[in-house]
């Protein structure tokens, strides 16, 4: 019984490990994407001068 509850609580790690990983990833090329969009607009604006 309590090897059952160790591998099923070490499985609940590993898993909030990885959502954590695939989510930092996401939140990360948003921002990146957010930055360059930003980037884009500031020079297509300098450009304009």
């Amino acid at each position: 019984e309590q090897a059952s509850r160790m591998t099923a609580m070490d499985n609940a790690t590993n898993n909030a490990g990885e959502m954590i990983d695939s989510l930092s990833l996401q939140y990360n090329r948003a921002r990146q994407a957010q930055i360059t969009k930003e980037l884009i607009e500031i020079i297509s604006g300098a450009e304009a001068l």
